[in-house]
C-alpha cells in the first residue's frame, strides 16, 4: 500500500499502521495454515500407529505358523533320509501342513485387507479426490485406523449405519472430520483412565444424510458450547491440543461437504455432534 500524493504525516502514519496490520494478518493466516497441517499430521500419526498394531497380529500368527511348518518339514526330511517312514507319520505331517498352510493364508489375506483399507484412508486424508464411497464401510475403516488410540483410552465404539448408503463427495474430508471428532472425544470427553463409549449413527433422509457422533463423557459446560468451533479455542492446551480440531471439522462440514453441524451437550450426560450433508456433493 502506497501513500497517495499529497498525503500528510497523519495519513502516512495510518497507512503504515494498515500495512503493518496487513502483514500481521498474513502471518497469522500462514501460522494457522501450518497448525492445520500439523493437526492433519497428528491424525495420520494415529493412522500409522493403527496400521502397525493391527497388522502385527495376523503377521505374527503367520510367522509362528510358518515356523511350525518349517520345523515339521525338517523333521519329516530327516525321517525320510533315515529310511522308510510309516503311512501314519506321513498322514500326520500332511494334516499339519494343510492346517498350517490354511492358517498362514488366512492371516496373510487379513493383513492384505488391512493394508488395503489403511492405504485408502491414508490416501484419502492427503488428497482431494472426489468419488463415490459406501459410508458404512468407510466409517469402519476410519475407526479401525484409530483402534490403538481408542483402546488406549478404553473406549468402545458402536457404529450404526445402513450398508446401502453411498455418498458421492470427498472421502478424505469425511475421514478427517470423523478422525477429529474421535480424537476430540479422547482428549476432552473423559477423565484419564475412566473409559467410555463412542457411537456413530447414520440415517439417510431423501437426498440428505444425518450423522450423529456421540460420546457418554462429561459433557460441555453451557458457557463453552458457543466457542467449541472457534479456531485455537481449547481447554486442554497443556495436553498438546492446538484448538483447531473442531474448527477444522466445522470448515470441512460447511465447505467441503456443503452441510451443517450442530452441538448437543449437557454436563455429565455426554456430547453429540449432529451433522447433515447431501448424499451428492458436486466436485469443486
Amino acid at each position: 500500500m502506497r501513500l497517495p500524493p499529497g498525503g500528510t504525516v497523519e495519513t502516512d502514519t495510518i497507512f503504515r499502521a494498515v500495512e503493518s496490520l496487513d502483514r500481521t494478518i498474513t502471518d497469522l493466516r500462514t501460522a494457522q495454515s501450518h497448525l492445520v497441517q500439523t493437526e492433519k499430521m497428528v491424525a495420520l500419526g494415529s493412522l500409522v500407529a493403527g496400521v502397525a498394531h493391527e497388522i502385527n497380529s495376523p503377521l505374527g500368527v503367520a510367522v509362528t505358523a510358518s515356523s511350525l511348518l518349517a520345523d515339521r518339514t525338517q523333521a519329516m526330511a530327516e525321517r525320510v533320509a533315515a529310511g522308510p517312514i510309516r503311512r501314519a507319520d506321513f498322514d500326520d505331517y500332511l494334516h499339519t501342513a494343510t492346517e498350517v498352510t490354511a492358517s498362514v493364508q488366512a492371516n496373510l489375506d487379513r493383513a492384505a485387507r488391512l493394508i488395503s483399507s489403511f492405504k485408502q484412508v491414508a490416501v484419502d486424508q492427503t488428497s482431494e479426490d472426489h468419488r463415490a464411497f459406501p459410508l458404512a464401510a468407510y466409517i469402519g475403516e476410519v475407526m479401525q485406523s484409530l483402534s490403538v488410540s481408542l483402546r488406549k483410552a478404553k473406549l468402545e465404539v458402536a457404529v450404526d449405519c445402513p450398508d446401502d448408503i453411498v455418498v458421492e463427495g470427498y472421502p478424505g474430508a469425511f475421514g478427517q472430520l470423523l478422525t477429529n471428532l474421535a480424537m476430540n472425544s479422547i482428549l476432552h470427553a473423559f477423565e484419564p483412565g475412566r473409559g467410555g463409549r463412542l457411537s456413530v449413527a447414520v440415517r439417510a433422509e431423501g437426498d440428505q444424510v444425518e450423522l450423529r457422533f456421540a460420546d457418554d463423557g462429561k459433557g460441555i459446560p453451557p458457557e463453552l458450547r458457543d466457542r467449541v468451533f472457534e479456531p485455537f479455542f481449547t481447554t486442554a492446551r497443556g495436553q498438546g491440543s492446538t484448538g483447531l480440531g473442531l474448527h477444522i471439522v466445522f470448515n470441512l462440514v460447511t465447505q467441503r461437504l456443503k452441510g451443517r453441524i450442530a452441538l448437543e451437550s449437557e454436563p455429565g450426560r455426554g456430547t453429540t455432534f449432529v451433522i447433515r450433508f447431501p448424499r451428492s456433493v458436486p466436485p469443486e
